[in-house]
């Protein structure tokens, strides 16, 4: 069952899916589902830092995908939004989620209880953890194995600068 708001009527219909290829629904009206990109305030933050993203990168998730911004304490995602110049632009197109109940977990803390050999048991699924310890990511020797590594991203667009513009 799918609710969804009416835009010309102002009233939660709710239609089935069929599994067809396009997804009908039931009630006649075609329902495409949207993908947007979930992501915490400061991945959002992220698309500040320099050489991380490309600005066409940006631009491209944000106009043709979208965001859906989960909020935290100490990130101002609004004023982060205002200025930005391509954010702002597809402001309408951004979706902030404020976090009511505060969750405090985050992907660094993860990483950071991992380096220190500390147990991430109930912080993530029991499969996800299973993976990490399996591929041995994020423990003391794989950052020491990786130490100097530059990430792909920041690689690709840090190569680009010139000697002038390069802030290192």
């Amino acid at each position: 069952m799918f609710s969804f708001l009416s835009s010309t009527k102002h009233r939660v219909t709710q239609c089935l899916f069929s599994f067809d290829l396009p997804r009908h629904c039931v009630c006649g009206v075609q329902c495409v589902p949207k993908i947007k990109l979930l992501c915490g305030a400061d991945l959002l933050e992220s698309f500040g830092v320099p050489n991380l993203w490309k600005s066409e990168d940006i631009t491209h998730i944000v106009a043709d995908y979208g965001l859906i911004c989960i909020t935290r304490t100490g990130n101002d995602a609004q004023k982060f939004i205002y200025e930005s110049d391509v954010l702002w632009k597809y402001r309408n197109n951004i979706h902030l989620v404020n976090e009511w109940i505060t969750n405090d977990i985050s992907s660094t803390k993860i990483r950071r209880a991992l380096i220190r050999g500390q147990s991430i048991r109930y912080l993530v699924p029991d499969l996800v953890r299973e993976y990490i310890e399996d591929h041995n990511l994020y423990s003391s020797e794989s950052e020491d194995r990786n130490v100097g590594v530059i990430l792909a991203p920041l690689q690709k667009n840090t190569a680009k600068l010139s000697p002038r513009n390069s802030t290192a």
